[in-house]
């Protein structure tokens, strides 16, 4: 019998993955004090360590790039010590697990800024309210970025690249994706620069471009991954044509030679929306030339087809590796999923984190 092709290894730029399933970045708001990761989030990741590639959630670079409560960070001492039991506990288990590194840009608020309004590209105030350890808030217009800060903020990608490194990481995962700093930055929605960071396409990719760059100068191509959403329109976001935005910018990143380039498929409908690819990584596999991950509304089925057919190397799947740690196992067998418990997503303890239950007691004392 045929192995379904999302349990065959690969080989991603060096680094041998068990299989290609991947586990998408998640928000789980469980960092403690200090922003620093914890034994139980060692203990979530280390349960999960049977995907091909782990992706770790949003991380934030430095001080200005939180958004939100309870997400952990890369840019202090002991953010660093913390995530080294989280890696130690993946590679016990022979996972493999790559950071995402993560600046918010215009999507926080004054109160993780004492009081001073978040930075952002331009001066364009997302619609909407965000969730803070005191409820809901409202959006507030963020500061627009001076062009002497923008190298700053691009060593604030490096050194937390560098971080990764240190605490044990197999590689990076640049969030260039879903209305945060880079995409804010590519999108002429919320870009309306007039210096060498707007403005042309060549101008609106240049501080994706230079972060990359930046990056890879720092850890090696083989250990940097980016991940887009270019038809998302997460948090207000948008673009007149992210078809060409997005062409022209892979045909860039195409010179690196990155580990990977992670895709995310539409989150909503956008058959409507000119200029908008309803079928992400399938429009884009004609533009970039290395390894893709695609993501977003997968299931079993249409995850081996993608392999199969080639649209994509590697499947991130979310949702269902909250509520089953050991997927691979559950699509090798075919057996029943778990059904995850949103109202467990965001904060809290082990509730909806790590007792999630696995196929066999044996797998699960072996996560353990």
């Amino acid at each position: 019998m045929n192995k379904q092709p999302l349990l065959t290894t690969y080989n991603l730029s060096g680094t041998e993955l068990a299989n290609r399933m991947v586990m998408a970045p998640m928000t789980r708001s469980r960092a403690g004090e200090g922003n620093v990761p914890t034994d139980l989030m060692a203990k979530y990741y280390r349960q999960r360590s049977s995907a091909g590639l782990i992706i770790s959630e949003g991380t934030q670079i430095s001080q200005q790039g939180i958004g939100y409560p309870w997400t952990p960070g890369i840019h202090t001492d002991e953010q660093v010590e913390g995530w080294k039991k989280v890696t130690k506990a993946v590679h016990e288990k022979d996972g493999k697990i790559f950071a995402q590194i993560w600046h918010v840009g215009r999507v926080s608020h004054p109160r993780y800024h004492n009081g001073e309004p978040p930075v952002a590209p331009s001066a364009v105030k997302p619609e909407g309210q965000i969730f803070t350890a005191d409820g809901m808030k409202d959006f507030v217009t963020p500061r627009a970025l001076k062009t002497d800060e923008i190298p700053g903020i691009i060593e604030d990608y490096v050194q937390a690249a560098r971080n990764a490194i240190k605490a044990g990481f197999d590689g990076v995962e640049i969030h260039g994706a879903n209305g945060y700093l880079i995409d804010q930055f590519l999108k002429d929605g919320t870009n309306k620069r007039t210096d060498e960071y707007g403005g042309s396409l060549k101008n609106r990719i240049r501080f994706a471009i230079e972060v990359v760059d930046a990056v890879v100068n720092a850890i090696g191509a083989g250990k940097t991954g980016i991940r887009f959403s270019p038809a998302g329109r997460n948090q207000g976001i948008s673009d007149s044509n992210p078809k060409e935005t997005f062409c022209y910018l892979l045909e860039q990143l195409n010179d690196f030679n990155l580990a990977y380039v992670h895709l995310m498929e539409p989150m909503n409908d956008v058959s409507d929306l000119n200029n908008y690819p309803t079928e992400v990584t399938k429009y884009f596999r004609e533009i970039y030339e290395g390894t893709i991950i695609t993501n977003v509304g997968y299931d079993k089925e249409s995850g081996n087809k993608a392999i199969k057919d080639g649209i994509a190397d590697l499947l991130a799947y979310g949702r269902p590796f909250i509520a089953n740690p050991d997927l691979p196992a559950r699509f090798a067998a075919g057996a029943e999923l778990n059904e995850p418990d949103q109202s467990t997503f965001y904060g809290g303890g082990e509730e909806g984190y790590t007792d999630y239950p696995f196929l066999n007691e044996s797998a699960e004392v072996a996560a353990e």
